[in-house]
């Protein structure tokens, strides 16, 4: 196990934070009470300023190059850089704040510059996004969904053979706390052969964990699978908010367009590759009968410890619900090992033909759902395509999102003899388009 299993933080709310322990050191762009946005560290309730950590000459070598990195309001830069320079940057912060740094003394010093209280500063995105790739590796809910969709082929036979993906849309990606607008569309009403024009009366979530490109290739030059991991700069919890009623109408015959563009959330913090490291897992075994997968996408590394265990909640709220002080209800509990494919499966695939990826590129991972009723990653498999709406605290029931509903993800990993680190929380508010 990790050397960095039991050491602590002179920052006291690090030590048993849930979330931000010194094992877990995510990054993110923040603004302290209105200025400019800079990259930062969490750690305990605070944010580690690296800009100011920068002034007063605090990292050395490597790690003072990749501190600069992070200097342009987005951790594009940061992404690029390699492994081993990336991780300099690591153990040069752990250094810092743990319990006997030597620099403690001095940081302290200098803490209304160094350090600011997470309460009083506000997220921002940590890159910029020029791509966004949305996944379908969530294989209970790509069945689920199928089943809706088409009763009598619920899981199209290329799906245990490809990880299977559309181009989403980058201008439409926020970062968490922001609103999300009901989105109009074209609908199909049931047993109407003409569409109309409305708002959707059928808006979802969907549980999806995110994924930050880091170095990237050329054009024309595959990644392969046994380097594909290389290539994680870090993940992140993402929502994809989805109309079901305008995707039904107009996903065939090439898939989801107005139904997913008009918004996606993700968490602010990037939890790095680094930071997960004691959370890999051998990839689960495919059911006996599944086709193994062609040779570009098998790596027997990667199957060994190519998946994360990571605990996955979904919590709603409703107008009615704040009104009363009434807590916020989980709806759902799932697991990142109900994914079909691997993270690097997917970079693989994605660049096989050719295609380039950029530091500061998006994966959405799809929809993650467990085989059981609770484990279900979105409205549609809750409520049974609306069917059988759910029951809140409050005495309202749910068949899709109204306005004013809000969806919190978190997600939290768990080892034993290792601290929990978490991703903090994504979170978006129903808005009306009105």
């Amino acid at each position: 196990m990790s050397k960095n299993t039991t050491i602590t933080s002179w920052i006291s709310s690090a030590n048993g934070h849930p979330d931000f322990p010194l094992q877990n050191l995510p990054l993110g762009i923040f603004s302290y009470k209105g200025d400019e946005p800079r990259a930062g560290v969490a750690i305990g309730d605070q944010i580690f300023d690296i800009k100011a950590a920068i002034e007063l000459n605090l990292f050395p070598g490597k790690a003072l190059e990749a501190a600069q990195a992070t200097s342009s309001q987005t951790l594009n830069k940061y992404f690029a850089l390699d492994k081993s320079t990336r991780h300099s940057f690591r153990q040069s912060l752990i250094d810092l704040l743990k319990e006997n740094s030597s620099d403690h003394a001095r940081i302290e010093q200098a803490s209304i510059k160094t350090l600011h209280k997470m309460s009083d500063c506000t997220l921002h995105m940590p890159a910029s996004v020029g791509d966004y790739t949305d996944f379908y590796v969530g294989i209970h809910h790509a069945t689920y969904a199928g089943k809706l969709f088409r009763p009598d082929n619920p899981l199209l036979p290329n799906y245990k053979y490809i990880p299977i993906g559309y181009h989403g849309r980058a201008s439409t990606i926020y970062a968490s706390g922001t609103d999300v607008v009901r989105p109009f569309g074209q609908i199909l009403p049931p047993g109407s052969e003409v569409p109309e024009f409305g708002p959707s009366k059928r808006l979802d979530f969907e549980l999806e964990l995110g994924i930050w490109l880091g170095g990237g290739n050329s054009v024309g030059k595959p990644i392969a699978i046994s380097e594909a991991a290389d290539h994680i700069a870090g993940l992140c919890l993402l929502n994809d908010w989805s109309a079901r009623d305008i995707q039904a109408w107009e996903y065939q015959p090439l898939g989801p367009f107005l139904s997913k563009s008009f918004g996606t959330t993700v968490s602010p913090w990037v939890i790095t590759s680094e930071a997960l490291e004691p959370f890999r897992k051998p990839q689960p075994e495919r059911p006996a009968g599944d086709p193994q997968p062609l040779p570009y996408l098998l790596d027997k590394q990667d199957q060994a410890s190519g998946a994360f265990d990571i605990y996955l909640e979904v919590w709603l709220t409703t107008e009615k619900m704040r009104a009363g002080n009434i807590p916020a209800i989980r709806i759902v509990v799932s697991n990142s090992l109900n994914m079909y494919w691997t993270i690097a499966q997917m970079i693989a695939h994605h660049t096989v033909n050719g295609c380039s990826l950029r530091p500061g590129d998006l994966f959405g991972s799809g929809t993650i759902s467990g085989p059981d009723h609770g484990q279900s990653g979105s409205m549609l498999e809750l409520t049974e395509g609306g069917k059988s709406p759910i029951e809140l605290s409050s005495g309202e029931t749910r068949d899709f999102l109204a306005d004013g509903d809000e969806i919190t993800l978190v997600a939290r990993c768990y080892r034993e003899g290792y601290p929990s680190i978490g991703f903090g929380q994504c979170i978006g508010r129903i808005k009306n388009s009105l």
